[in-house]
């Protein structure tokens, strides 16, 4: 996971805003979930995590499995998060019940929905985007 200080130096160098660019990856994020579940197996790791806005993260528990979570408040500035946690019980993450822990499992974010993310099939559309819009050689 990158670190703020490099996250803002991507940012600024992007030229887009960290606000907009959040808007446009929950935008896509959400287009490829699916309708919310109460629960989903997890084995005690994931791959990574990106927030994307106050209050939503997408987590990945395999590289091509990801899941869109939506916490409640007053957990509202993941975005300035370095580190997350799941709580679970037998193996198992569950809407209304479980956490997003944050700050060194200082603060316990509820979990307020979970849905899965059809991940493989948007880094496919975004695959095909790309090849359909080659850069400009230069």
């Amino acid at each position: 996971m990158l670190s703020l200080p490099v996250l803002a130096v991507l940012t600024a160098c992007s030229g887009i805003p960290l606000k907009q660019r959040q808007v446009t990856q929950r935008v896509r994020y959400e287009s490829y979930a699916s309708a919310p579940v109460q629960q989903f197996t997890w084995l005690g790791r994931y791959d990574s995590w990106q927030p994307i806005g106050t209050n939503e993260l997408v987590v990945w528990t395999t590289p091509a499995q990801a899941y869109l979570i939506k916490v409640a408040p007053p957990c509202e500035s993941l975005e300035f998060t370095n580190r997350i946690g799941l709580t679970s019980t037998g193996n198992t993450v569950s809407a209304r019940f479980d956490f997003v822990t944050v700050g060194g499992n200082r603060w316990r974010c509820p979990i307020q929905e979970i849905r899965p993310i059809d991940y493989p099939r948007m880094r496919q559309d975004m695959r095909d985007s790309s090849s359909d819009n080659p850069a400009p050689a230069g």
